[in-house]
């Protein structure tokens, strides 16, 4: 639950101009002020708008955690990734989300697995991972994901965790649960990790196990979520929607509501690694707007917030390139996890230099899911129409 009486955050300010949150009955409303309040609100209302009106995941502790996805309010973290937009705004991007998958190593055999079958169980070693959180540090990156495969299967990810400097990002983690003991969950909040993303691909055992290709991965999420909320760890369940569960948003709904997590998240499957022949097996106009029917239902209800990454692309367009980075387990490094055109590799380029390559390619300033579009897979990656 929310807070319900008036708190004030100060969002970003300077000399002329400022910006601040009011919670208030479980919503947040922005406000502007200063002398160049007139000038400025119009040229940034795109990114205000995402705030306005929202209801946050969490209030403690005089912090503001708007979104499980972002840096607390106040935190300098926060404020970096303030100073990330306004750099936007004059048409210099960095790479806000990095995303690095540690090792291919998982105990599950998911059918729409982004990561293609190598059989080599590659892994980044743990010296290589850190040269990745600095570089990423370094170009302004608010948000650090370690990804697999499974993170959990590594040896030494509280190590890797503990690198991220807490001044400048947060850390987070997508698992799907296996092995995350009450003990692992403690752990890893120990080591300053700050969020945790639990994948679900169906509200049900069964079907969840069968998208995830192992009897019994269900429950081992269903513990792993109640083990990081009791560790004090900020908890999201995350869902790849596709036609196969568009019809269970309600229960996906209703059971982060029991679990009483903080935020659950819904992106849209694509043809990508192992679903790359699925080109039609994909949201269709009438199950988006079911999704769109879904979102504007629990805008008004008391669970969790609810954050919808193809809504959120309606306004802000792609992240691949724009404001997301991945780095396989290879070393490779994509645009996004979906995307398999590595644009260099981190073992003999950097991070900055393949970056810099990324943004002088026309193609990552989408409207839109790049993988989404047919043309842009025949074209780059040589998947027929």
């Amino acid at each position: 639950m929310v807070a319900s009486v008036k708190m004030k955050y100060h969002l970003y300010k300077n000399l002329f101009f400022k910006v601040y949150a009011i919670v208030e009955d479980g919503r947040v409303r922005i406000k502007t002020s200063g002398i160049a309040s007139s000038l400025m609100k119009p040229m940034v209302s795109g990114m205000l708008d995402i705030f306005d009106g929202e209801k946050p995941a969490k209030v403690e502790d005089g912090r503001l955690i708007f979104s499980t996805w972002m840096p607390p309010i106040p935190s300098t973290a926060f404020s970096r990734s303030v100073a990330n937009q306004i750099k936007a705004l004059r048409g210099s991007m960095v790479p806000e989300q990095v995303t690095i998958s540690i090792t291919e190593e998982c105990p599950n055999n998911c059918i729409h697995c982004a990561l293609p079958d190598t059989k080599n169980k590659d892994r980044l070693s743990p010296e290589m991972v850190k040269n990745v959180i600095d570089q990423s540090l370094d170009m302004g990156t608010t948000l650090i994901i370690f990804d697999g495969g499974e993170p959990l299967v590594y040896e030494g990810l509280e190590d890797l965790i503990r690198h991220v400097d807490t001044n400048r990002a947060v850390s987070a983690m997508f698992t799907s649960g296996v092995g995350l003991t009450p003990e692992r969950a403690r752990s890893l909040k120990e080591a300053g990790l700050y969020m945790v993303s639990v994948s679900f691909d169906s509200a049900n055992e069964e079907g969840h196990d069968y998208m995830r290709g192992r009897v019994g991965v269900y429950k081992d999420a269903i513990c792993a979520v109640k083990n990081l909320m009791n560790a004090g760890l900020l908890v999201n369940i995350y869902v790849v929607i596709s036609p196969r569960n568009i019809d269970e948003l309600d229960d996906f709904y209703k059971l982060a509501c029991e679990m009483e997590v903080h935020e659950l998240s819904f992106y849209e499957i694509v043809p990508t690694g192992r679903w790359i022949d699925h080109e039609n097996d994909i949201l269709s106009p009438d199950d988006h707007r079911k999704l769109d029917d879904f979102v504007a239902r629990t805008d008004t209800m008391d669970g969790p917030r609810v954050f919808s990454i193809p809504h959120v692309m309606k306004t802000t367009g792609c992240f691949a390139g724009r404001k997301w980075l991945h780095v396989t387990p290879q070393g490779d490094v994509l645009p996004c996890a979906c995307i398999p055109i590595p644009f260099g590799n981190i073992h003999k380029d950097t991070l900055k230099s393949v970056w810099k390559k990324i943004r002088k390619d026309p193609a990552y300033n989408a409207d839109s899911c790049l993988m989404r579009d047919t043309e842009f897979r025949t074209l780059h990656i040589g998947v027929k129409k």
